[in-house]
């Protein structure tokens, strides 16, 4: 994916992966007791395997509970947010936590992406292990055995790009006590956090405070301050006019700290934002910074897109408010069996806690297959009312059709909890053909 150059926005290059541990190595994880759902005649199998076999979901005897992930809408949901970032001049570092899966990764890097955002060095020392040349840690870095670490990564390979937070003089004093320590050879990129509002997370709360920390910065020679980021999903109350508000202030932060020469010369000026719920405002902000004394980096973080959902996601993604921009496609489906109907009006499924995301939504009952003839049909009168370790409670209405060894297909809420449940996701094809293996790594 490539932006159209302007005063203010550089193109974005490929971001390929190392070939020291390429994500086709995956393919050859043996099939064993580790993963849940896969078939248990395919033990002993590789993962590439199996995959080769394209089994059926449904008949290729996989066990229940089984996680799928919709292979045609995330390929959808990928080429989607790579036209959407294309169309408005963004570059885009995905969150990588949402999926923790170098396939996807690297799915996500072939769309266009800039880099991977990671939230704590953990996930950090995945995407390097999987090749990730550009890594955006949108948190402040204080740990120092992790700053030893990517002071290692960072001298060991100049092709690799890291910026992280800092939000505060005591974080900048850690970093560079760690840093120091190390012998690190490469000074670290980092951004000042604004915070998003008072009662919201983390980040600088005012802009002198922000002048503080910049100051700060500037007497280490470990860091460089390289730009200004934050994350609009944390204000109060938030509505459109109060995240595009606060927005308007982090590019006036910006656009200040240029003016009082305050980022590292000769570097693009990194302002990012963006979660899942409120990229169209960032768009329509950052569409409006101005010329600066150096190239700008307009990085989007967005990552829950790539499976979006059918709850929290699905009320609250932007394109429900420029609908002529696309329409992002739910791609997870949980299906369970049911294995009990001990009166008319309830029924439980095998699957629980353990499987389903439940944080912020109960799963939602969409179509039941019949464990007789395997046809399938709305899950009309079927209703999730609360979750067990390993069941699923399920009320059904007067008329519902429900048995015993009944399949039931739910939809879920909220992606970052979905997938932390599952080592090996089936990626499955609309006709139940399971194509691929997504591995996590949480």
């Amino acid at each position: 994916m490539g932006v159209a150059h302007d005063a203010t926005t550089t193109s974005i290059e490929e971001a390929p992966l190392a070939a020291d541990r390429p994500v086709s190595g995956l393919a050859d994880e043996p099939v064993d007791h580790r993963f849940k759902a896969l078939p248990p005649d395919a033990e002993g199998l590789t993962v590439g395997a199996l995959a080769a076999e394209r089994r059926n979901l449904f008949t290729g005897g996989f066990t229940t509970p089984v996680l799928a992930l919709s292979a045609e809408s995330v390929e959808h949901n990928l080429a989607l947010l790579e036209t959407y970032a294309e169309r408005h001049g963004l570059a885009f570092a995905p969150h990588g936590k949402t999926s923790m899966s170098p396939q996807l990764f690297a799915r996500q890097l072939e769309h266009g992406a800039w880099g991977i955002t990671a939230a704590v060095p953990h996930q950090a020392r995945v995407y390097r292990a999987y090749g990730i040349r550009r890594i955006f840690l949108a948190n402040e870095l204080v740990d120092a055995a992790a700053l030893r670490w990517l002071a290692a990564e960072l001298d060991s390979d100049p092709e690799f790009r890291f910026v992280c937070y800092v939000d505060s003089v005591r974080g900048v004093e850690l970093m560079d006590e760690a840093l120091c320590a190390a012998g690190a050879s490469r000074p670290v990129d980092v951004v000042v956090e604004l915070g998003a509002g008072e009662g919201a997370r983390t980040g600088v709360r005012t802009e002198a405070e922000c002048a503080a920390v910049a100051d700060a910065v500037a007497a280490t020679g470990t860091l460089r301050l390289v730009g200004v980021a934050g994350y609009e999903g944390e204000v109060p109350e938030a509505s459109g006019e109060r995240v595009r508000d606060w927005l308007r202030r982090l590019v006036a932060l910006a656009v200040g700290f240029d003016r009082e020469g305050r980022f590292a010369a000769g570097e693009e000026i990194v302002i990012s934002a963006g979660g899942s719920a409120w990229f169209d405002a960032v768009a329509d902000v950052f569409a409006q910074i101005p010329e600066l004394s150096a190239p700008v980096l307009k990085l989007l973080r967005s990552g829950a897109y790539v499976s979006h959902d059918d709850g929290h996601y699905r009320h609250l993604t932007p394109f429900n408010r420029v609908p002529e921009e696309g329409v992002l496609q739910p791609a997870f489906r949980l299906w369970a069996q049911v294995v009990s109907r001990p009166t008319a009006e309830q029924a439980f499924l095998n699957a629980g806690k353990r499987d389903a995301a439940y944080d912020l939504d109960l799963p939602e009952a969409q179509v039941v297959r019949s464990g007789r003839d395997g046809t399938v049909r709305p899950a009309a009168g079927v209703s999730v009312t609360g979750l067990s370790d390993q069941h699923t409670w399920v009320r059904t209405e007067p008329g519902a059709e429900l048995e015993v060894g009944d399949w039931v297909g739910m939809g879920l809420s909220h992606p970052c909890t979905s997938f932390d449940k599952w080592q090996l996701i089936p990626l499955v094809a609309a006709d139940g053909t399971v194509t691929d293996y997504i591995r996590t790594f949480f």
